[in-house]
């Protein structure tokens, strides 16, 4: 007598029985293999489930309203705005994890000598093959996503898409335009050169004006009230290791949202 768990469903069978060609039997082999073990159909029925549930409880948009068929305001410029944000976040995303294995975050010494850092830009700007390229892509899609997000959240404002049902997409679009004013923040302070310095010391200014907790902002963000290797190292893990995991979580939130929600048309 076996002990092995008797399958409700003989697969084999059922696929015997049809004619499969040989790249259907095996997806289809391989598709029963993961959902004996990992139950994926009973989770994409749950989403599914989920979904309809979700779209059911929002109000019926303008297009369902109306029965409108010309969808013409989607292809519309100013409604491509978030994709071309994401798409921008994707090639700085890259190309700045392309960039990393170049970079080095060490400041300079005291007595004025070019930082590694400084160094390492310019490795990457005049001797490494497509470097110029490289951080010039990576700087460009940098501008460009800021600028998309800025007319993406102008966009959301005139057409009144932040109003109820949508108020906290609105509220999760203003914390993503503030993360990304701190990504080129962080992002300009890197090379480490002249820019950077006086970036840098510009904002441990605004730091210590905060009132009460300037100091406490000012060593935690600069690792001082001047700008040295702890500023630079601070400022390179959170432009590469912490805002990129807390951007991307957000930006899978903020597209969720508008998935369950729907696009909000102009009235």
């Amino acid at each position: 007598m076996s002990l092995e768990p008797k399958d409700e469903h003989d697969h084999g069978d059922w696929m015997r029985k049809r004619n499969l060609t040989t790249v259907e039997s095996m997806y289809l082999t391989v598709l029963i293999w993961f959902d004996q073990r990992l139950r994926i159909v009973d989770y994409l029925e749950l989403l599914e489930n989920l979904y309809y549930k979700v779209n059911l409880q929002m109000p019926k948009s303008h297009t369902e309203q109306y029965n409108l068929d010309n969808k013409f305001w989607y292809w519309y410029p100013l409604y491509a705005l978030g994709s071309f944000s994401v798409i921008a976040y994707v090639v700085a995303a890259i190309s700045g994890a392309l960039l990393g294995f170049y970079y080095s975050p060490a400041a300079g010494a005291a007595d004025g000598t070019p930082s590694v850092a400084y160094e390492s830009i310019t490795f990457i700007m005049t001797d490494l093959n497509f470097g110029f390229f490289l951080r010039s892509l990576h700087r460009w899609a940098a501008q460009v996503m800021v600028a998309a997000v800025f007319l993406h959240m102008l966009r959301v404002y005139f057409t009144g898409a932040y109003k109820e049902p949508r108020e906290l997409n609105w509220i999760i679009g203003i914390i993503l335009i503030s993360l990304t004013m701190v990504f080129g923040y962080t992002g300009y302070l890197l090379p480490w050169d002249q820019l950077a310095f006086w970036a840098g010391q510009i904002g441990v200014e605004m730091s210590l004006s905060i009132p009460l907790i300037g100091e406490w902002v000012a060593q935690l963000l600069f690792g001082g009230f001047t700008l040295t290797q702890a500023t630079l190292q601070r400022m390179y893990i959170l432009h590469v290791f912490f805002l990129p995991f807390v951007v991307t979580g957000i930006i899978a939130v903020h597209i969720a949202i508008v998935w369950m929600q729907g696009i909000a048309e102009p009235h």
